[in-house]
Protein backbone atom coordinates (compact mmCIF):
# COMPACT_ATOMS: atom_id res chain seq x y z
CA UNK A 1 0.00 0.00 0.00
CA UNK A 2 2.99 1.90 0.61
CA UNK A 3 4.86 1.74 -2.60
CA UNK A 4 1.39 2.87 -4.59
CA UNK A 5 1.07 5.98 -2.02
CA UNK A 6 4.58 6.58 -2.98
CA UNK A 7 4.50 5.84 -6.88
CA UNK A 8 0.80 7.99 -7.10
CA UNK A 9 2.64 10.94 -5.08
CA UNK A 10 5.60 10.72 -7.92
CA UNK A 11 3.02 10.55 -11.11
CA UNK A 12 1.52 13.54 -9.38
CA UNK A 13 5.04 15.63 -9.30
CA UNK A 14 6.34 14.37 -12.49
CA UNK A 15 2.49 15.24 -14.11
CA UNK A 16 2.87 18.82 -12.64
CA UNK A 17 6.60 18.81 -14.17
CA UNK A 18 5.72 18.63 -17.36
CA UNK A 19 2.92 20.65 -17.33
CA UNK A 20 5.22 23.33 -15.91
CA UNK A 21 7.99 22.86 -18.57
CA UNK A 22 5.26 23.22 -21.02
CA UNK A 23 4.34 26.38 -19.99
CA UNK A 24 7.77 27.92 -20.05
CA UNK A 25 8.81 27.40 -23.47
CA UNK A 26 10.26 30.41 -25.18
CA UNK A 27 7.84 30.67 -27.70
CA UNK A 28 4.77 30.78 -26.06
CA UNK A 29 1.21 30.83 -28.05
CA UNK A 30 -1.43 33.50 -27.11
CA UNK A 31 -5.10 34.83 -28.37
CA UNK A 32 -4.91 38.33 -30.29
CA UNK A 33 -9.17 38.79 -29.35
CA UNK A 34 -10.35 37.34 -32.24
CA UNK A 35 -10.19 33.68 -31.85
CA UNK A 36 -6.55 33.45 -33.74
CA UNK A 37 -3.48 32.62 -32.48
CA UNK A 38 -0.01 34.83 -32.49
CA UNK A 39 2.94 33.83 -31.66
CA UNK A 40 5.01 35.55 -29.35
CA UNK A 41 8.99 35.77 -28.44
CA UNK A 42 10.26 35.49 -25.41
CA UNK A 43 14.21 37.04 -25.00
CA UNK A 44 16.39 33.37 -24.33
CA UNK A 45 16.44 32.01 -21.26
CA UNK A 46 19.19 32.66 -19.77
CA UNK A 47 20.32 30.11 -16.53
CA UNK A 48 23.16 32.08 -15.00
CA UNK A 49 21.35 35.34 -14.81
CA UNK A 50 18.23 33.39 -12.91
CA UNK A 51 20.33 31.54 -10.49
CA UNK A 52 22.64 35.24 -10.23
CA UNK A 53 18.94 36.71 -9.61
CA UNK A 54 18.48 34.78 -6.56
CA UNK A 55 22.07 34.05 -4.75
CA UNK A 56 23.02 37.65 -5.15
CA UNK A 57 22.02 40.70 -2.93
CA UNK A 58 19.49 43.39 -4.45
CA UNK A 59 18.00 46.67 -3.70
CA UNK A 60 14.74 45.26 -5.04
CA UNK A 61 12.91 41.74 -3.82
CA UNK A 62 11.47 40.45 -6.61
CA UNK A 63 8.60 37.28 -5.56
CA UNK A 64 7.83 36.19 -9.54
CA UNK A 65 8.34 37.79 -13.20
CA UNK A 66 5.45 37.62 -15.73
CA UNK A 67 5.42 38.67 -18.94
CA UNK A 68 2.43 39.79 -20.82
CA UNK A 69 1.05 39.52 -24.35
CA UNK A 70 3.66 41.59 -25.82
CA UNK A 71 6.90 39.85 -24.22
CA UNK A 72 7.55 42.68 -22.16
CA UNK A 73 8.39 41.72 -18.50
CA UNK A 74 6.60 42.69 -15.32
CA UNK A 75 8.52 42.49 -12.30
CA UNK A 76 6.18 41.90 -8.88
CA UNK A 77 7.94 41.74 -5.26
CA UNK A 78 8.35 44.95 -2.66
CA UNK A 79 9.92 47.70 -3.53
CA UNK A 80 12.83 48.82 -1.37
CA UNK A 81 13.78 51.75 0.11
CA UNK A 82 17.82 53.61 -0.85
CA UNK A 83 19.11 55.36 1.54
CA UNK A 84 22.36 57.07 0.15
CA UNK A 85 24.32 59.40 2.44
CA UNK A 86 26.19 62.78 0.45
CA UNK A 87 29.36 64.23 2.19
CA UNK A 88 28.32 67.54 2.15
CA UNK A 89 24.43 67.49 0.91
CA UNK A 90 22.95 64.89 3.28
CA UNK A 91 20.87 61.73 2.96
CA UNK A 92 18.96 61.09 0.32
CA UNK A 93 15.54 58.49 -0.01
CA UNK A 94 13.45 57.44 -2.16
CA UNK A 95 12.36 54.01 -4.39
CA UNK A 96 14.37 51.58 -5.41
CA UNK A 97 12.21 51.05 -8.63
CA UNK A 98 14.09 54.44 -10.03
CA UNK A 99 16.95 51.97 -10.81
CA UNK A 100 14.46 49.11 -12.02
CA UNK A 101 12.58 48.20 -15.20
CA UNK A 102 14.72 50.33 -17.50
CA UNK A 103 13.38 53.22 -16.32
CA UNK A 104 16.07 56.53 -16.31
CA UNK A 105 16.45 58.02 -12.79
CA UNK A 106 14.42 61.87 -13.46
CA UNK A 107 14.55 64.82 -11.24
CA UNK A 108 16.94 65.48 -8.04
CA UNK A 109 17.98 61.70 -8.28
CA UNK A 110 19.01 61.69 -11.55
CA UNK A 111 22.30 62.60 -10.13
CA UNK A 112 22.55 58.83 -9.05
CA UNK A 113 23.59 55.59 -11.29
CA UNK A 114 23.52 51.88 -10.78
CA UNK A 115 25.46 49.44 -12.28
CA UNK A 116 25.09 45.61 -10.77
CA UNK A 117 23.66 46.99 -7.33
CA UNK A 118 26.80 49.22 -7.29
CA UNK A 119 24.95 53.03 -6.61
CA UNK A 120 27.38 55.64 -7.48
CA UNK A 121 27.03 59.53 -8.33
CA UNK A 122 27.18 60.85 -12.12
CA UNK A 123 30.28 63.43 -11.02
CA UNK A 124 31.74 60.34 -9.36
CA UNK A 125 31.62 62.08 -6.26
CA UNK A 126 31.59 60.27 -2.64
CA UNK A 127 28.33 58.43 -1.64
CA UNK A 128 27.69 56.21 0.87
CA UNK A 129 25.17 53.52 0.69
CA UNK A 130 22.83 52.75 3.64
CA UNK A 131 20.40 50.88 1.81
CA UNK A 132 17.70 48.23 2.75
CA UNK A 133 18.42 45.26 0.51
CA UNK A 134 16.73 42.16 0.00
CA UNK A 135 18.68 40.25 1.96
CA UNK A 136 19.12 43.15 5.03
CA UNK A 137 15.13 42.91 5.18
CA UNK A 138 14.78 38.95 4.75
CA UNK A 139 17.51 39.31 7.65
CA UNK A 140 15.09 41.76 9.76
CA UNK A 141 11.97 39.52 8.92
CA UNK A 142 13.97 36.26 10.27
CA UNK A 143 14.70 38.53 13.90
CA UNK A 144 11.40 39.01 14.37
CA UNK A 145 10.22 36.02 13.51
CA UNK A 146 12.59 35.12 16.24
CA UNK A 147 11.42 37.32 18.42
CA UNK A 148 8.03 36.64 18.45
CA UNK A 149 8.26 33.07 18.47
CA UNK A 150 10.76 33.14 21.47
CA UNK A 151 8.40 35.30 23.27
CA UNK A 152 5.68 32.35 22.41
CA UNK A 153 8.05 29.36 23.96
CA UNK A 154 8.91 31.90 26.72
CA UNK A 155 5.41 32.42 27.67
CA UNK A 156 4.60 28.90 27.44
CA UNK A 157 7.63 27.56 30.13
CA UNK A 158 5.90 30.32 32.42
CA UNK A 159 2.51 29.17 31.36
CA UNK A 160 3.06 25.10 31.84
CA UNK A 161 5.31 25.26 34.84
CA UNK A 162 5.64 21.83 35.98
CA UNK A 163 3.30 20.61 33.11
CA UNK A 164 3.90 19.02 29.76
CA UNK A 165 4.81 21.50 27.06
CA UNK A 166 2.03 22.28 23.99
CA UNK A 167 1.83 24.42 21.19
CA UNK A 168 5.03 25.68 19.65
CA UNK A 169 6.99 25.29 22.63
CA UNK A 170 6.24 21.46 22.09
CA UNK A 171 7.81 21.54 19.13
CA UNK A 172 10.77 23.30 20.09
CA UNK A 173 12.07 22.39 23.48
CA UNK A 174 13.53 18.97 21.87
CA UNK A 175 15.57 21.40 19.90
CA UNK A 176 16.61 23.41 22.78
CA UNK A 177 17.49 20.33 24.91
CA UNK A 178 19.21 18.68 23.03
CA UNK A 179 21.45 21.73 22.20
CA UNK A 180 21.99 22.11 25.30
CA UNK A 181 22.77 18.98 26.68
CA UNK A 182 24.56 17.53 23.96
CA UNK A 183 26.17 20.45 22.46
CA UNK A 184 26.57 23.25 24.75
CA UNK A 185 26.92 21.28 28.05
CA UNK A 186 29.93 19.04 26.95
CA UNK A 187 32.26 22.09 25.55
CA UNK A 188 31.56 24.65 28.74
CA UNK A 189 30.64 22.27 31.49
CA UNK A 190 30.04 25.23 34.50
CA UNK A 191 29.81 27.92 32.21
CA UNK A 192 26.80 26.64 30.25
CA UNK A 193 24.37 29.49 31.78
CA UNK A 194 26.90 32.06 30.77
CA UNK A 195 26.98 31.32 27.04
CA UNK A 196 23.65 29.49 26.40
CA UNK A 197 21.57 32.52 25.08
CA UNK A 198 24.66 33.74 22.66
CA UNK A 199 24.93 29.84 21.60
CA UNK A 200 20.71 29.30 21.50
CA UNK A 201 19.94 32.33 19.69
CA UNK A 202 23.09 31.99 17.23
CA UNK A 203 21.85 28.60 15.94
CA UNK A 204 18.00 29.97 15.59
CA UNK A 205 18.86 32.72 13.93
CA UNK A 206 21.24 31.05 11.50
CA UNK A 207 18.50 28.14 11.26
CA UNK A 208 15.64 30.52 10.09
CA UNK A 209 17.38 32.33 7.71
CA UNK A 210 18.89 28.92 6.31
CA UNK A 211 15.18 27.97 5.58
CA UNK A 212 13.60 31.44 4.66
CA UNK A 213 16.15 31.12 1.92
CA UNK A 214 14.42 27.85 0.85
CA UNK A 215 11.19 29.74 0.23
CA UNK A 216 9.54 30.45 -3.28
CA UNK A 217 10.99 34.12 -3.51
CA UNK A 218 13.13 33.89 -0.60
CA UNK A 219 16.22 35.88 -0.12
CA UNK A 220 19.69 34.12 0.16
CA UNK A 221 20.81 35.87 3.53
CA UNK A 222 22.72 33.58 5.08
CA UNK A 223 24.47 32.60 1.76
CA UNK A 224 25.93 36.06 1.72
CA UNK A 225 29.44 36.33 2.69
CA UNK A 226 28.24 39.48 4.74
CA UNK A 227 26.01 37.90 6.75
CA UNK A 228 28.58 35.09 7.24
CA UNK A 229 31.12 37.12 8.35
CA UNK A 230 28.97 38.96 11.41
CA UNK A 231 27.98 36.00 12.64
CA UNK A 232 31.76 34.48 12.76
CA UNK A 233 33.23 38.43 13.85
CA UNK A 234 30.60 38.37 17.03
CA UNK A 235 31.99 34.90 17.83
CA UNK A 236 35.46 36.12 17.74
CA UNK A 237 34.13 39.29 19.86
CA UNK A 238 32.61 36.82 22.40
CA UNK A 239 35.55 34.06 22.36
CA UNK A 240 38.10 36.87 22.96
CA UNK A 241 36.67 39.14 25.10
CA UNK A 242 35.62 36.27 27.73
CA UNK A 243 38.91 34.69 27.30
CA UNK A 244 41.00 33.98 30.63
CA UNK A 245 44.58 34.70 31.78
CA UNK A 246 45.06 30.58 30.71
CA UNK A 247 44.14 31.42 27.24
CA UNK A 248 46.62 33.60 26.47
CA UNK A 249 49.27 32.33 27.96
CA UNK A 250 48.78 29.20 25.49
CA UNK A 251 49.07 32.09 23.20
CA UNK A 252 52.35 34.41 24.34
CA UNK A 253 53.57 31.57 26.22
CA UNK A 254 53.05 27.89 24.85
CA UNK A 255 53.83 25.36 27.41
CA UNK A 256 56.32 23.01 26.48
CA UNK A 257 57.41 24.85 23.61
CA UNK A 258 61.70 26.19 23.90
CA UNK A 259 61.77 29.93 24.23
CA UNK A 260 63.67 30.35 20.89
CA UNK A 261 60.57 29.08 19.07
CA UNK A 262 58.38 31.82 20.64
CA UNK A 263 59.19 34.38 17.75
CA UNK A 264 57.89 31.50 15.55
CA UNK A 265 54.99 30.29 17.34
CA UNK A 266 53.05 33.78 18.46
CA UNK A 267 52.38 34.74 15.05
CA UNK A 268 51.36 31.05 13.89
CA UNK A 269 48.65 31.42 17.40
CA UNK A 270 47.72 35.07 16.89
CA UNK A 271 47.17 34.08 13.29
CA UNK A 272 45.00 31.55 14.42
CA UNK A 273 42.73 33.60 16.38
CA UNK A 274 41.44 34.81 13.02
CA UNK A 275 41.17 31.30 10.93
CA UNK A 276 38.86 29.59 13.10
CA UNK A 277 36.28 32.26 12.54
CA UNK A 278 37.05 33.18 8.52
CA UNK A 279 36.36 29.06 8.73
CA UNK A 280 33.48 29.44 10.30
CA UNK A 281 32.46 32.33 7.51
CA UNK A 282 33.43 30.13 4.54
CA UNK A 283 31.68 27.47 5.81
CA UNK A 284 28.51 28.95 6.11
CA UNK A 285 28.12 30.62 2.89
CA UNK A 286 30.14 27.88 0.85
CA UNK A 287 27.43 25.09 2.06
CA UNK A 288 24.14 27.18 1.19
CA UNK A 289 24.99 28.89 -1.59
CA UNK A 290 26.57 26.17 -3.07
CA UNK A 291 23.36 24.03 -2.49
CA UNK A 292 21.16 27.13 -3.86
CA UNK A 293 23.21 26.81 -6.91
CA UNK A 294 23.05 23.24 -7.42
CA UNK A 295 19.35 23.19 -6.87
CA UNK A 296 18.30 25.96 -9.36
CA UNK A 297 20.79 24.37 -11.71
CA UNK A 298 18.53 21.10 -11.99
CA UNK A 299 15.14 23.34 -11.82
CA UNK A 300 16.59 25.36 -15.11
CA UNK A 301 17.31 22.00 -16.92
CA UNK A 302 13.34 22.34 -18.05
CA UNK A 303 13.78 25.48 -19.80
CA UNK A 304 17.35 25.15 -21.53
CA UNK A 305 16.30 21.90 -22.86
CA UNK A 306 12.70 23.09 -23.79
CA UNK A 307 11.50 19.27 -23.70
CA UNK A 308 8.46 18.61 -21.33
CA UNK A 309 9.68 14.97 -20.59
CA UNK A 310 12.67 16.82 -18.52
CA UNK A 311 10.25 18.33 -15.91
CA UNK A 312 9.26 15.10 -15.01
CA UNK A 313 12.87 13.51 -14.99
CA UNK A 314 14.28 16.94 -13.26
CA UNK A 315 11.76 16.52 -11.07
CA UNK A 316 12.99 13.16 -9.10
CA UNK A 317 16.32 14.62 -8.36
CA UNK A 318 15.23 18.33 -7.43
CA UNK A 319 12.35 16.78 -4.96
CA UNK A 320 14.80 15.01 -3.06
CA UNK A 321 17.71 17.87 -3.65
CA UNK A 322 15.05 20.21 -2.18
CA UNK A 323 14.52 18.03 1.09
CA UNK A 324 18.35 17.46 1.10
CA UNK A 325 18.47 21.19 1.30
CA UNK A 326 16.56 21.31 4.24
CA UNK A 327 18.32 18.97 6.05
CA UNK A 328 21.85 20.95 5.11
CA UNK A 329 20.11 24.13 6.56
CA UNK A 330 19.67 22.51 9.46
CA UNK A 331 22.85 20.47 9.81
CA UNK A 332 24.94 24.14 8.88
CA UNK A 333 22.73 26.04 11.97
CA UNK A 334 24.00 22.81 14.05
CA UNK A 335 28.18 22.75 13.23
CA UNK A 336 28.32 26.94 13.22
CA UNK A 337 26.84 26.74 16.93
CA UNK A 338 29.17 23.65 18.02
CA UNK A 339 32.34 25.00 16.57
CA UNK A 340 31.47 28.50 18.55
CA UNK A 341 31.09 26.40 21.66
CA UNK A 342 34.12 24.78 21.25
CA UNK A 343 35.92 27.95 20.04
CA UNK A 344 34.34 29.68 22.89
CA UNK A 345 35.43 26.54 25.33
CA UNK A 346 38.98 26.73 24.68
CA UNK A 347 39.11 30.41 25.43
CA UNK A 348 37.44 30.13 29.25
CA UNK A 349 38.66 26.73 30.45
CA UNK A 350 40.45 26.55 33.29
CA UNK A 351 43.86 25.50 33.53
CA UNK A 352 44.54 21.86 34.80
Amino acid sequence: MMKSIFYSFYRRLALLAVLFSALSTQTLLASDGHGESKEIHIKEYNPVETILHHVKDEHNWTFATVADDHGHEHHYGITLPVILYVPGQGVDVFASSEFYHHKPVKGKYATYEMHHEHISRVDEGKVYDFSLTKNAASTGMSAIILILLFSAISKGYKKNAGKAPSGVQSFFEPLIVYMRDEVIKPNLGSKTEKFMPYLLTLFFFILINNLMGLLPGGANSSGNISFTMIMAVITLLVTNLSANKNYWSHIFATPGVPVWLLPIMIPVELIGIFTKPIALMLRLFANITGGHIVLLSFMSLVFILEAAWVGGVASFIIIPLYFMEIFVAVLQAYIFTMLSALFISSAVAEHH
